[in-house]
């Protein structure tokens, strides 16, 4: 049962978002958050990314069951089944996370909790994913916005460093997403999705992730410009040099095994960065 929610939820890819809400937080200038108000903002974040995340799983059962990835899903296996009941309990997680905030944090951070969930809801989900190669490059604003909501909860005016860090955020998302989409090219060809290797082959694919991961890097180190320390630096260069070095290897020999790696690479990118943005504040 946990396995099962854990899935339903994309609980891993809740706690990144929840990660880089945490993050932003503790970078931007202004107020100190007590205790209390950093739990809010972190479950609050988690809540509203799980409910967005089986909203998805719900609206797409039909492409799930004819993937290889995702076709042990909890909807597609009969583990849980689609009706009112789960909606309900989709609708309950996302207004319990955006009223917390609004509560208890501010109202600018709920309305960036919410715009997160509804741009990978609806967004994506319902509105572009089966219609145009361009879904991830705009429907991954939604890890922005936890960005932005972290920032929010310390200073509603938002300042140069978070900003950057948001942006960072909605050039990742392709990089990550896409060389997934490389890895499992086939998955997308039976479902019907047009993910940009499906569009243009994963050659193609790999030179356009090669050119969005430059350009990814180049702003990760632009926070050091405005405030933010070398220690912030070196994990900018040492987590982006080591992106880019995969992005080349996937770029030379783009196959499911490469693709992977650069997966991988990009989630390592993000901690290094992120941890690194912490410490830099820390010390």
């Amino acid at each position: 049962m946990v396995k099962q929610l854990v899935c339903l939820f994309k609980l891993r890819i809740g706690v990144v978002m929840m990660l880089t809400a945490l993050a932003a937080m503790a970078v931007t200038p202004g107020r100190s958050l007590t205790g209390g108000e950093m739990i809010v903002l972190a479950l609050a974040v988690l809540l509203s990314a799980g409910a967005a995340g089986a909203f998805n799983q719900y609206y797409e059962t039909d492409l799930d069951v004819r993937m290889r990835r995702t076709d042990d899903r909890p909807f597609v296996t009969g583990w849980f089944h689609k009706g009112p009941l789960w909606l309900g309990i989709i609708f309950f997680l996302l207004m319990t996370g955006v009223g917390s905030a609004a509560w208890i944090l501010n109202k600018p951070t709920a309305i960036y909790i919410f715009l997160g969930a509804f741009f990978y809801a609806v967004v994506y989900t319902v509105w572009l994913k089966r219609r145009t190669w361009m879904n991830i490059v705009i429907g991954g604003a939604s890890g922005s916005f936890a960005v932005l909501a972290g920032a929010a909860a310390v200073s509603p005016s938002l300042e140069p460093v978070p900003l950057l860090l948001a942006l960072v955020l909605f050039f990742w998302t392709p990089s990550h997403f896409w060389s997934l989409a490389i890895a499992r090219h086939d998955d997308y060809v039976a479902a019907g999705v047009p993910m940009l290797p499906v569009v243009v082959g994963d050659y193609r694919a790999a030179q356009v992730v090669l050119a969005n991961t430059l350009l990814l890097v180049g702003i990760s180190i632009l926070p050091f410009f405005y405030g933010m320390g070398w220690i912030y630096l070196f994990g900018a260069v040492l987590g982006g040099g080591y992106f880019i070095y995969r992005n080349l290897q996937m770029v030379i020999r783009p196959v499911r095994k490469t693709a992977m790696n650069n997966f991988f690479a990009s989630l390592i990118q993000l901690a290094v960065l992120l941890v690194s943005a912490v410490l830099d504040i820390s010390l």
